[in-house]
């Protein structure tokens, strides 16, 4: 099988003759892993079976400040810190500025223009695009994380404006992605903390719920499949993100949800895309119990399908190089 067709199998719940895999790291953790093998070209080698692409047009970042970026939404980013994605420090909208708020172009051509020839060139892997900051993160990114949680109960209109502004350009991007020869479309929108809901499950199924439902229906409506990557312990809401049309859920962070337990209930429904701790085993793990959990999940969630083997995360900084190499080659190995 080719490795678009052990993710296809595994979606369609039936046993490939692999479990496909998909590794991705931080910066930090990519140059300890360049170092660490002696080739700065290792990532090539993995065998990784999806293939992700972006829906960012070619200017969407610049530097504004030493270490401050800006994204194509006005949002700036202080990157002192964190190098991969950074730390929110302005506000760009207000429920007196929002109806001036000018959202990027979705029909700009740079956002698509180089996927055809990146699709044809990768014929063997399933072709994912990607749109992060999707919803509630895209709104508290715009309004500040404080404001927007607090607008969802004493503003509620102006909770409910700002994401129909969100949607309706989602709704355009997914348009233009589907027209193109992908397998499925990744959502990115963290709902979730250690211990439950950032903003609770009635919150999420008064103002999240609902438009989630018709950007996946859109989606599927164009014969693709559904990711959504949602940090933290969300499994509360599998059976709504079900309805709503979902084939795949990442990142199945162990240390907040049961992993065997959400296979048993769901697995025959839903997809799980992750699943290897990225908070314990592989950062304070031996090199014997990172690959005996690696094998774990092969064998036990991996079962009859419905599984993508993944870190729980992108590989972070404090990942120990022997761990995660040991994870790598289990996953080669099978």
């Amino acid at each position: 099988m080719t490795n678009r067709e052990r993710v296809l199998a595994s979606l369609d719940h039936r046993q490939p003759d692999r479990i496909p895999y998909n590794i991705l790291f931080t910066e930090p953790a990519r140059a300890n892993m360049a170092t660490y093998y002696s080739d700065p070209d290792f990532e090539s080698k993995l065998g990784n079976c999806l293939h992700v692409l972006k829906t960012e047009p070619i200017d969407a970042w610049r530097e504004v400040r030493q270490g401050i970026w800006e994204d194509q939404f006005g949002v700036q980013w202080d990157r002192s810190i964190d190098r991969d994605i950074g730390n929110v420090c302005n506000v760009s909208v207000t429920r007196d500025t929002l109806g001036g708020l000018r959202f990027p172009d979705p029909d700009d051509p740079s956002r698509f223009a180089e996927h055809a020839r990146l699709i044809r060139e990768n014929p063997n892997e399933f072709h994912v695009t990607n749109l992060g900051f999707s919803l509630f993160e895209r709104a508290w990114t715009l309004a500040g994380m404080e404001t927007f949680l607090m607008a969802m109960v004493d503003d509620k209109d102006f909770a409910h404006a700002l994401l129909d502004r969100i949607l309706e350009y989602n709704l355009r991007i997914i348009e233009k992605a589907c027209a193109l020869p992908i397998d499925a479309m990744m959502f990115g929108d963290d709902w979730g903390q250690q211990r439950g809901l950032i903003m609770g499950a009635g919150l999420w199924r008064e103002f999240i719920g609902p438009r989630v439902h018709q950007m996946y229906s859109l989606v599927r409506s164009r014969g693709k499949r559904v990711f959504i990557h949602s940090c933290g312990k969300v499994d509360e809401l599998f059976a709504d993100l079900i309805d709503c049309g979902l084939d795949v859920f990442n990142p199945f962070q162990p240390e907040v949800i049961d992993v065997e337990e959400a296979k048993r209930r769901y697995g025959d429904r839903l997809s799980f895309y992750g699943g290897i701790s990225t908070q314990k085993t592989l950062p304070y793990g031996t090199v014997k119990q990172v690959k005996d959990e690696v094998r774990r999940l092969l064998d036990r969630i991996g079962k009859n399908g419905g599984y993508i083997a993944s870190p729980a995360h992108d590989v972070p900084r404090d990942a120990k190089p022997e761990n995660i190499a040991v994870m790598i080659n289990v996953l080669q190995s099978q």
